[in-house]
Order: structure tokens, then C-alpha cells, then sequence
């Protein structure tokens, strides 16, 4: 195969958390006395897919709630750590393709956005050490830039000792799909969130894992 190592995200690629992002947002805002649906929809729109701090200052700016960012990034954070305690899933389909790419001798490694805090109890929940070993990667290994900027990407495919023109990136979201497309890699887009117009810049848009072939990675 002319690619040689596959990067995934990690909230909505590998793990089934964008219900609970969306009802994280939602808890966070009605308990600010926000409860306009159109509002709450538009804010789970925005945030979908980008680092909590960044998503703590578009609440802001679209609620003007009088919270400060840090009283908004530990109350969100709190609240997503304790429903990933009892909800927290693969994507359907994931280990099975994950199984498939290893029999093709493809490396991988996850790049994603997500804080240190969740990022750890997601590893622990699901032992994603036995898919990528080591290669987890957080923007806390990048000076916590996070995505739309390809930083993450670019470590993760150098820790991997492969060149970003030989990756191919699994992403759910815009700003991850435009990380990984600056970062120099091909990128699936998968819908998981039922949103494929936030997919458009990926080479190709897929609705589940049972689409995605090795044959069709081939013709990226």
C-alpha cells in the first residue's frame, strides 16, 4: 500500500462521545439560565470538534454568560468527566478496522484535541494502549495548540517516523479535517455526527467504518 500509517482523531472517530459533548454543552448552558433550542444548537455546531478552552471562549462570545473562560473550562470539565464514566464507547466498527489496517502493516497513532483529563480516562475506559501502544498524542505534546493547526498531526506522523504525505487521517469534524489537510495528509471524513457539510474538505466523507475499505484508502 502506497500509504503507510493511518492518524486518528480521537471524540467522534475512535470514541462514540459526540452525544456527550452535545450533552455536555447543553447541561453547561441551560444551568447559565440559556434555554432558547435554536441557541443551544448553533453553540453545539461551533464547538463540535475543538479543544474545551476554545470551546469555552465561543460560549462566551455567544452567550455573553458572565463566567470567566477558567470558571467555564472547569465546569465543562467536570461535567463531561463524569459522563464519560458511564457512557463512554467505541464507534461502531472501529476495532474491527483498526484489526484490518494492522494486518496491512499500516502504523497508527491518535492526534486529538481532547485535555489531558479526558483524554486519560478515555485511554483507561477503553485500553487504547492495546490499538497504539504509545502513540497517543494530545495537544498537550504540541503547547497545546490545538486543531485547526496541523501541529498535532505533524508530531504524531513524526513520532511515528512517517511523512505526512504517507498518512491518512480519520476525522469527524471541520477543524480537524483542516489540521490534518494542512499538515500535508489525505483525510476521510466520517459522519458521525450527521453534519456532512462540515465534512466537505475531506478527500472522502464516509457514514460508518463498514464503508471503508483498504481499497478505498488505496484510491485516496
Amino acid at each position: 500500500m502506497k500509504y503507510k500509517a493511518i492518524i486518528f482523531d480521537m471524540d467522534g472517530t475512535i470514541v462514540d462521545t459526540n452525544g456527550i459533548w452535545n450533552q455536555v454543552v447543553h447541561k453547561l448552558v441551560t444551568g447559565k439560565g440559556i434555554t432558547d433550542a435554536e441557541i443551544i444548537k448553533k453553540i453545539q455546531e461551533n464547538v463540535c470538534g475543538v479543544s474545551i478552552p476554545r470551546a469555552c471562549h465561543l460560549i462566551k462570545e455567544l452567550t455573553n454568560v458572565p463566567d470567566s473562560i477558567d470558571q467555564l473550562v472547569q465546569e465543562k470539565t467536570c461535567i463531561a468527566l463524569a459522563l464519560y464514566e458511564t457512557t463512554i464507547q467505541f464507534i461502531p466498527g472501529f476495532p474491527e478496522f483498526h484489526k484490518k489496517i494492522t494486518e496491512h502493516n499500516l502504523k497508527s497513532a491518535i492526534a486529538t484535541n481532547a485535555d489531558e483529563l479526558t483524554f486519560e480516562k478515555t485511554k483507561r475506559a477503553l485500553q487504547l494502549n492495546h490499538f497504539f501502544g504509545e502513540h497517543m498524542y494530545s495537544i498537550s505534546c504540541v503547547g497545546n495548540v490545538c486543531k485547526p493547526q496541523p501541529h498535532i498531526y505533524l508530531h504524531a506522523a513524526e513520532q511515528l517516523g512517517v511523512a505526512p504525505t504517507d498518512c491518512i487521517a480519520i476525522e469527524d469534524s471541520y477543524a480537524g479535517i483542516l489540521a490534518a489537510k494542512r499538515a500535508g495528509m489525505k483525510c476521510v471524513g466520517i459522519n458521525t455526527n450527521k453534519n456532512r457539510d462540515a465534512l466537505v474538505m475531506a478527500d472522502i466523507i464516509i457514514e460508518s467504518y463498514a464503508e471503508l475499505t483498504i481499497a478505498r484508502l488505496e484510491g485516496l
